[in-house]
């Protein structure tokens, strides 16, 4: 009786785990350190802003490059977790999430800039054959065989980073994997399962911009119908167009003077808000990341009659 490997996935059986992403939501602990990564992230970005509306340069770029830093090792922390929830794994606490975070995560800004180092060259290398094109005597000639050439291959290019490098590298590094088994997984996939892969991610992607639509238009009804029940029952001086602009993630724009300390204490509110907001789609996508990686990976097949 033989047992083999097969990398071939089920297509079914894979856009059906990604459907099952959504039982991220259930996550509580990774939940709370998404929200609490958007909620520290939007208060450093606020913090950046005054700091430019001081003409504060170097402040602003402090802010800005701690909003940056907490952004990226909070959502790979989260990461890590929903990896042990889709690998059937105990999940870990967040505080040993955000330290694994802080030794690993080095890997996924080292692979993108990998990535983006190769479109830089692939960049030059292209604007090098066009400039050979503005010859006078064999340029229109040249022209002609480039464009056919260039504007698919660079199409292609940009897709594959942003559907199929982008998708994969942050999973695979959870997964465990250094940055040079990283790229090539990426080399693999994009040879022989190209489409395959966009097609995965594409449906991740269109899941998340589902839940993200249901979660706009609870944010959007919700909103103002709080504002006109403060208004006309509770009596509360809440200006709605501020109050609606801060749960669209608008309140640092908005200036609080005018405002009352209800109208404060709503904005507030209402980022805690937009931070859910964010947090809850984010945690499918990063979910279904981890489904699409897991479905691509080699397992055993069926054994074989004697």
């Amino acid at each position: 009786m033989n047992t083999t490997a097969t990398d071939e996935p089920d297509t079914l059986q894979t856009l059906r785990q990604v459907l099952d992403s959504v039982d991220a939501l259930r996550n509580g602990r990774a939940l709370w350190l998404l929200l609490a990564t958007f909620a520290m992230a939007g208060l450093l970005l606020a913090s950046a802003q005054a700091a430019l509306g001081k003409a504060s340069m170097p402040g602003a770029v402090l802010w800005g490059g701690l909003a940056l830093f907490a952004t990226f090792y909070g959502s790979n922390a989260a990461g890590l977790m929903l990896m042990d929830q889709a690998c059937g794994r105990p999940v870990r606490d967040p505080v040993e999430a955000l330290s694994a975070s802080l030794r690993c995560s080095h890997r996924l800004l080292l692979v993108m800039l990998l990535l983006a180092g190769g479109l830089a060259v692939i960049g030059l290398l292209s604007a090098l054959l066009l400039k050979l094109a503005a010859a006078p005597a064999f340029g229109p000639l040249l022209l002609g065989l480039l464009v056919p050439l260039l504007v698919p291959a660079l199409g292609l290019t940009l897709l594959a980073l942003v559907l199929l490098a982008a998708p994969l590298a942050a999973p695979a590094v959870w997964s465990g994997l250094d940055a040079r088994a990283v790229l090539r997984l990426l080399a693999a996939q994009a040879r022989r399962r190209f489409v395959h892969v966009l097609l995965l991610t594409g449906a991740v992607g269109l899941l998340s911009a589902v839940i993200t639509a249901g979660v706009s238009f609870i944010v959007l009804a919700g909103g103002r119908v709080t504002a006109y029940l403060a208004v006309l029952v509770a009596g509360v001086d809440l200006a709605p167009d501020p109050f609606l602009a801060a749960l669209f993630g608008q309140g640092v724009r908005v200036s609080a003077r005018g405002l009352s300390a209800h109208g404060i204490a709503a904005q507030t509110g209402a980022g805690v808000v937009f931070a859910l907001g964010l947090a809850l789609p984010g945690l499918v996508y990063l979910r279904g990341l981890c489904a699409v990686f897991l479905a691509l990976q080699p397992r055993p097949q069926a054994p074989s009659a004697p």
